[in-house]
């Protein structure tokens, strides 16, 4: 309870922040009308007056978060509907390649990150360990074109004539809810969102896992004779998970970040290829609006964190 009571100036504090930039960005709010040839001097003037805009700052953000904790987020001047309706119809198709993501991410970065710390300085830990930084080093634009030109336009050829090809945009190819042809179009723009987390996951849990391996109790454990995949899973793996908990938690920013680009590249109907098309026409109401979420979501993960933590920890105490 106190750690959600603490959110909520964070949050404010937040909000206070983006409304200052945003609305000091070139053109201002009333940008989109600004390149409108038809609109006159006149027509801005009134704009101004009748949106309130002719009014301090500080009296316009208090406005706008009085919409805002009513469920008000404005109205978007580039979609033409109502901001939080926009981004809730956008919002299942992100959390949809989120989750994938994040799931493709820690599953094989831990998975390779225990077998890089057991089998340390083998060959296979160097294989891991070169392909973790290559994961790191990669811009998230050019593998998502590399990806599309391998296994979409191109394809990967197979024995006995087989190739795999798969789409390279769209969340479908049709309007007709079909499970396979979803995951289809899901397999390109998950991969290549959760390549930065899985290089982050497999570092940190090699080095939180070998830390674990040269414990005392460890070491009690090995001395009583039990199997080393009881020692390795029950006794180490859990502790070893909470640096890689902390980075699970620092990732979403980054994994919705790297929404953006992907989303776009892929034509991903999300809140990202949105929040892109709204920054092109500086539609302020819609950017506040995504932004206000991320910043929501980025808190909301670092509370789960901290009761995760006790779960894995039951010294970790908030007194």
């Amino acid at each position: 309870m106190r750690r959600t009571l603490q959110a909520i100036p964070l949050l404010l504090a937040i909000s206070v922040i983006l409304y200052g930039i945003l609305y000091n960005m070139p053109g201002g709010p009333l940008a989109p009308y600004l390149q409108n040839p038809h609109i006159t001097p006149a027509d801005i003037a009134r704009l101004r007056h009748n949106l309130g805009m002719d009014q301090p700052v500080p009296i316009q953000y208090l406005k706008w978060l009085g919409h805002v904790l009513v469920g008000d987020m404005g109205y978007s001047t580039s979609n033409s509907e109502p901001v939080f309706q926009a981004l809730i119809e956008r919002f299942g198709a992100t959390f949809e390649l989120m989750g994938a993501s994040l799931v493709i991410a820690v599953v094989v970065g831990v998975t390779a990150g225990i077998v890089s710390a057991v089998y340390r300085y083998s060959v296979l830990d160097y294989a891991i360990t070169t392909l973790a930084f290559f994961g790191q080093s990669m811009p998230v634009f050019w593998f998502a074109l590399m990806m599309q030109l391998a296994f979409a336009v191109h394809g990967i050829p197979l024995p006995f004539g087989y190739q795999i090809q798969l789409p390279s945009a769209g969340i479908s190819s049709s309007d007709t809810f079909d499970l396979g042809d979803r995951l289809q179009h899901l397999i390109l723009p998950s991969l290549v969102l959760s390549l930065l987390s899985i290089a982050l996951f497999s570092r940190f849990m090699r080095s939180s896992l070998l830390e674990v391996l040269g414990t005392d109790y460890m070491r009690t454990a090995a001395a009583k004779g039990l199997p080393f995949r009881t020692i390795l899973f029950k006794h180490g793996l859990k502790n070893a998970l909470i640096p890689v908990v902390t980075v699970l938690a620092l990732s979403l920013p980054s994994l919705i970040a790297g929404a953006i680009i992907t989303e776009t590249i892929f034509a991903w109907p999300g809140m990202g290829r949105l929040f892109y098309n709204a920054l092109g026409q500086s539609d302020m109401a819609l950017l506040m609006g995504y932004l206000l979420l991320v910043a929501c979501l980025v808190v909301f993960s670092n509370l789960l964190a901290d009761v995760v933590y006790a779960w894995l920890d039951p010294r970790v105490k908030y007194d």
